[in-house]
């Protein structure tokens, strides 16, 4: 009969930003031992609190299968002898496997290739708790920890001291030992309100017996009863509250019995920016904030306590005065910072590394300020707004703020350039030229701003690059991948007609002092625009589009990527054509004859005289009307009206095929067919090379 199973792992206090990956990895592991184990069992939920990981896996068989084991002996040939009696070889089977030699004729099977002695046995299946410690190990293995701990004297080694273990199937214990302590029944409730033991009676039990002692090991649960709280609070003091997802995981990690409370600031750390004093609230005390129905920040903070307690006055009044030197903090750095422009700041950057074979944060600094500058006539940008905006772009990385609150890059350096009295638009390209920061973030939306943010990562991409750094597995030190999806989002949402060589070119023209980057312009320039045109893959990817529409335009080796992304666009469209297979199919039979037959093409002019069938006379007739209406589409980029135009190919392109041998023995003939197929795959390759959209066999 089927039981429910518990493993509960009780530790101290687990790494709050990763528990909720431990906690699903080891039900993964636990779910796909079982599996491996043909084991049945019904829905299997995970838990997870500060001090504990648990998993519950209902109705669990008892027993795994029972197996056959199938033992191949001699060929049949081998194992008797022509009077049909057993050899030696057959009596070696017989006795190692302990079969009677009169039986030896009815245990002759096929193999698939030939008749051989075989042996089944019937294994019964294994006790389920007999195999739930090794199950349990092993999980615990598997778990993705970077860096292990031992404790005490032990051998044993886990992301945290482990202090008890539970394992029970049904209401019985499993006899097993896991990191070297005997499994039991007794688990810990919360660690002030109920500090002793538990008997834990059942995995059924499990969560409401723990929540009798203050503890809510379900982390959906909690994490639900901290948002409505909070939401709540900021309600109550007539504001709404600002939940980061991020801090609401951490929070729930931190909190077995979570109860929201809420304080105040003095408003006069409201003068300082909001993002500083929010970044100081969230980054050291785990508050959540609130706004005003004007969206302005409110001198208040909602934490979390970890007890219920009797004065809660009392834990506000301990919060405040620990957020209150914090902010004091942040207002000192904040009238510190101000007190130099950002102009004079650029001098201490040439003591900051940017990366040793490529100089310092001032020398980046340089470069993107001439690249910006270079860059700017191509985006539309104010050329000498550009070049200042880049060389501004670092100069918060040496303030007093960003030093403390390094989240706050860019953010500061928009605040401090408005009060050095800057252009609006530099000030503003300060903080977006790392936009965007993360899939589905904003990107920049000043011309200023899309030029330091393009010019800033084209920088970085060649730089690495050159200095043979690229991105290798899932090392990206530099974060290149991102970087390159920020080109192209930037280029394709804010529509900019940019060759991406040419602007590798003027990149790595700023490179002037690096000797590796100065002599193979045109090697690096190479791999960066393929590194980044690669790209367009994983967000082709997501938006479900068939890899072989991007392949057909990549075909065509482009470095515009608006360019590519329109043709990506109107082959996509065009694919979903009834037309378009028969046309796909036919350009790849257009792709292999040509390819077979360069050395014979020694002209591409078409000599209509030469047309004596009248379906290769209708092609070249309908080639030559469809070249004079696609080409003014061409150059608009209208793709997607000249592919649905080039579908009505699709008729005549198999009529001639049907009815016209292009190989013909004149040769006059057959080259003027083969022209006539050029200039058929010419037409359709000034877009994209669509015979790649034939699915490969």
């Amino acid at each position: 009969m089927s039981s429910d199973f518990l493993v509960e792992i009780g530790t101290e206090e687990l790494p709050p930003t990763s528990l909720l990956d431990l906690s699903e990895a080891f039900r993964i592991a636990i779910v796909n031992r079982l599996t491996g184990l043909e084991l049945n069992f019904g829905a299997v939920a995970s838990f997870s609190s500060p001090r504990r990981l648990a998993v519950v896996v209902r109705e669990l068989d008892p027993m795994t299968p029972g197996q056959e084991a199938i033992i191949w002996g001699p060929p049949k040939s081998v194992a008797f002898d022509q009077a049909g009696m057993p050899t030696r070889a057959a009596q070696a089977f017989a006795e190692k496997n302990n079969c009677p030699l009169a039986g030896l004729p009815e245990m002759v099977e096929h193999d698939g290739k030939q008749e051989k002695l075989c042996h089944r046995v019937s294994q019964p299946g294994q006790s389920t708790a007999a195999l739930l410690g090794d199950i349990v190990s092993g999980a615990l293995a598997a778990l993705p920890i970077p860096k292990r701990m031992r404790w005490g004297t032990r051998r044993e080694e886990f992301v945290r001291p482990v202090h008890w273990i539970i394992m029970l199937f049904g209401k019985d214990v499993v006899d097993a030992q896991i990191m070297g302590l005997p499994a039991g029944n007794r688990s810990r409730g919360h660690r002030f309100h109920a500090p002793d033991d538990i008997v834990i009676d059942s995995p059924a039990s499990y969560c409401q017996q723990l929540k009798q002692a203050y503890v809510l090991a379900d982390f959906d649960e909690r994490r639900d009863l901290i948002r409505a709280g909070v939401d709540h609070a900021a309600r109550q003091a007539g504001g709404h509250a600002v939940i980061d997802d991020d801090l609401l995981n951490e929070v729930t990690a931190l909190n077995e019995w979570p109860v929201p409370l809420v304080g105040q600031f003095e408003p006069r750390f409201l003068d300082v920016p909001a993002e500083a004093l929010i970044s100081s609230m969230k980054s050291h005390q785990k508050y959540f904030h609130a706004l005003d129905d004007s969206g302005k920040l409110m001198p208040i903070f909602i934490t979390i306590a970890n007890i219920e307690s009797t004065d809660p006055d009392q834990v506000i009044r301990g919060n405040e005065r620990v957020i209150r030197p914090r902010l004091s903090d942040a207002a000192f750095f904040y009238d510190t910072d101000r007190q130099t422009t950002l102009a004079e700041r650029r001098e201490l950057l040439r003591s900051v590394v940017f990366q040793a074979k490529l100089g310092s944060l001032f020398d980046k600094s340089e470069r993107v300020a001439n690249l910006s500058r270079a860059l700017s006539g191509t985006t539309g940008a104010d050329s000498a707004l550009a070049y200042r905006a880049g060389q501004l772009s670092k100069s918060d990385l040496v303030s007093e703020m960003v030093g403390e609150f390094d989240d706050l890059q860019g953010t500061m350096g928009r605040y401090y350039a408005m009060h050095d009295g800057e252009n609006p638009e530099v000030a503003s390209a300060l903080f977006e030229q790392y936009l965007p920061r993360f899939a589905g973030d904003a990107i920049p939306t000043t011309k200023t701003g899309i030029t330091l943010a393009i010019a800033d990562r084209l920088d970085t991409l060649v730089g690495i690059f050159g200095i043979g750094q690229p991105p290798s597995g899932s090392k990206d030190p530099f974060a290149l991948r991102r970087a390159s999806l920020g080109v192209l989002r930037i280029i394709i949402e804010h529509n900019i007609d940019i060759d991406l060589k040419a602007a590798l070119k003027l990149a790595l023209d700023q490179h002037t002092g690096v000797s590796t980057l100065a002599d193979n312009t045109d090697k690096i320039s190479k791999q960066v625009l393929t590194y980044i045109l690669e790209r367009f893959k994983a967000r082709y990817d997501d938006e479900n589009m068939p890899p072989e529409v991007f392949q057909s335009v990549a075909a065509r080796q482009l470095s515009n990527p608006l360019d590519i992304h329109l043709r990506v666009l109107a082959v996509h469209t065009f694919n979903q054509l009834a037309e378009a297979e028969a046309l796909a199919a036919a350009n790849k039979r257009v792709s292999n004859i040509l390819a077979k037959q360069t050395d014979l093409i020694n002209r591409k002019d078409l000599n209509h005289s030469l047309l004596t069938e009248p379906a290769e006379q209708q092609l070249a007739s309908i080639l030559g009307t469809l070249t004079d209406v696609v080409s003014p589409l061409l150059q608009t980029r209208d793709y997607s009206t000249a592919l649905k135009e080039l579908a009505k190919l699709r008729a005549p392109v198999d009529q001639f095929f049907d009815e016209v041998m292009v190989m013909a023995e004149d040769p006059e003939v057959r080259l003027n067919r083969l022209a006539l197929l050029q200039k058929l795959q010419d037409l359709f390759l000034n877009i994209a090379d669509i015979s790649l959209l034939v699915p490969a066999k």
